[in-house]
């Protein structure tokens, strides 16, 4: 993938905002369990890092994705994964399909205020017993009059104590599993909409995660993204961009794994020699950059195909998948160089172990991008 000037501009901005207006309070929100989205993502919509391939005339800079993706490249710089997560799902989760699809008057209300950073959006599709099983959601949004009456419940929705509204997936139908489902814009001050106490997750501290419950929540049915029953396949391509973004936020972040270690194992000495100086040591974290170019490359090809028009299905799974494994084994080799203090809490590689690790869970498991991967090959009878 070629960069031009802008693509370095963007990645210029973006690390710069990282280094002045995140970084030096990633501690503090750690600690906190939460960060402040609400500020964060004004400044970031401020300097038109939030809709940088959303159509200009919602405030957007109409540029194709690959300009995207360099941004979550560099929003990877980020010491911890909840931030970079939370921006993700509000550039690259939430808003593809309203983007696209949506209304005018649905865009104008609710996709302008996300790209200028005067909403929090979240996404959701997860329930408790359908994680990765998208098609077997059981929340339900049934027609009555002009509106849809929403009952159910999700679960793990990123930014959902802070969001302004969440885009719901639901069964708007009895339909088969895969024509019955809508996306619907749900602002969270409607009646019937509650969430739980933000969960305690392993990782991932700062991003504020909740399970969300829709009692009887009716919104009127223009807030029905393109048309009805379309949800699924919405959600599928809405997917591609989740896929891509997740692995180019893990760029920067496995090579701040891979630089901490070379500091660390550098300074510190055991039988007379520093620890880098151990040939099992220095080959091993020369073949983890190696690993994390290959996936850069990857990742860049993927978003090459995307942008040329064609499906990007088979290398996005390659690369969601590529990622999930290395933020598996990048993270968990340097942590064992760093031996005990790598064991201590506010270690900057223990806190990229236990926030790397959910690369292999969200946005679909492993085990479904090999599933996918395997259908595109002919292997599934």
């Amino acid at each position: 993938m070629l960069l031009t000037e802008e693509h370095r501009e963007i990645r210029r901005t973006v690390t710069n905002f990282v280094n002045n207006e995140i970084n030096p309070y990633v501690d503090e929100w750690e600690q906190a369990g939460i960060f402040p989205a609400h500020e964060v993502f004004k400044k970031a919509g401020d300097l038109g890092l939030l809709g940088i391939c959303k159509p200009t005339e919602y405030g957007g800079l109409g540029l194709d994705y690959s300009y995207s993706l360099v941004a979550n490249e560099a929003w990877g710089r980020v010491h911890c994964g909840s931030i970079p997560m939370a921006i993700g799902v509000q550039t690259d989760m939430a808003t593809p399909a309203l983007a696209r699809f949506g209304s005018d008057e649905l865009r104008q209300r609710y996709l302008a205020p996300a790209i200028a950073g005067d909403m929090v959006t979240s996404i959701g599709v997860s329930e408790p017993h359908a994680g990765s099983d998208v098609a077997n959601i059981k929340t339900t949004a049934r027609k009555r009059n002009g509106d849809y009456v929403i009952n159910g419940t999700k679960m793990w929705i990123t930014n959902s104590t802070q969001a302004n509204y969440v885009v719901v997936l639901a069964n708007t139908s009895d339909d088969q599993k895969h024509h019955n489902k809508s996306l619907i814009v749900v602002p969270t001050d409607t009646p019937g909409f509650t969430t739980s106490q933000r969960l305690n997750k392993l990782g991932m501290r700062s991003s504020d995660t909740a399970q969300l419950f829709f009692d009887d929540v009716v919104v009127p049915r223009s807030n029905l993204i393109g048309d009805e029953g379309k949800g699924f396949a919405m959600q599928m391509m809405q997917f591609q961009e989740e896929r891509l973004c997740a692995a180019a936020l893990v760029l920067e972040a496995l090579e701040l794994c891979i630089s901490s270690t070379v500091e660390y194992t550098s300074g510190r000495e055991a039988f007379g020699k520093r620890l880098i100086d151990n040939q099992l040591v220095h080959t091993r974290l020369a073949e983890m950059q190696m690993e994390v170019e290959a996936l850069r490359a990857l990742t860049y090809h993927a978003c090459e195909q995307y942008v040329a028009g064609e499906d990007p299905t088979m290398l996005a799974s390659f690369a969601k998948l590529k990622a999930g494994q290395l933020t598996r084994t990048i993270p968990n080799d340097c942590l064992q160089f760093w031996g005990g203090m790598g064991f201590m809490w506010d270690s900057i590689i223990s806190r990229m172990y236990r926030d790397l690790r959910l690369t292999s869970i969200g946005g679909g498991a492993d085990e479904v991008m090999l599933g996918i991967i395997g259908k595109r090959m002919g292997l599934e009878s």
